[in-house]
């Protein structure tokens, strides 16, 4: 019903910089909440930036000043801008919609997942 396809990722050097988008496609009521996620090799699953459902912005104490959020909210998509990556943000990135679906509830959907790669 929904789908996320996610882009961006790939192998930078530490202190360089990335960008990631997603886009949410299908039967989109509406959005409620929207943003990434990461999971390193051996490390459980955590949240990294997403926009809430009233609007504000969470961010993982480990991407903050780096990290930077955005969306366009007429694409259904969130970008997250990257910068001065060291080698612990290598992970895979995983982009996460609470959606409201037309005629139905609000699900979790998650993307497949974008590796990010930062060498030393």
């Amino acid at each position: 019903q929904v789908q996320l396809a996610e882009s961006g990722g790939g192998l930078v050097q530490a202190g360089g910089s990335l960008r990631l988008s997603c886009t949410a496609s299908g039967s989109i009521f509406s959005i409620n909440a929207m943003g990434w996620y990461r999971q390193a090799p051996g490390k459980q699953r955590e949240l990294v930036a997403t926009f809430t459902s009233g609007g504000s912005t969470n961010y993982a104490d480990s991407v903050k000043g780096r990290f930077t959020i955005s969306r366009d909210n007429a694409k259904n998509t969130v970008y997250l801008q990257m910068n001065s990556l060291t080698p612990e943000d290598t992970a895979v990135y995983y982009c996460n919609a609470k959606v409201v679906v037309i005629r139905s509830d609000a699900y979790d959907y998650w993307g497949r997942g974008t590796q990010v790669t930062v060498s030393s």
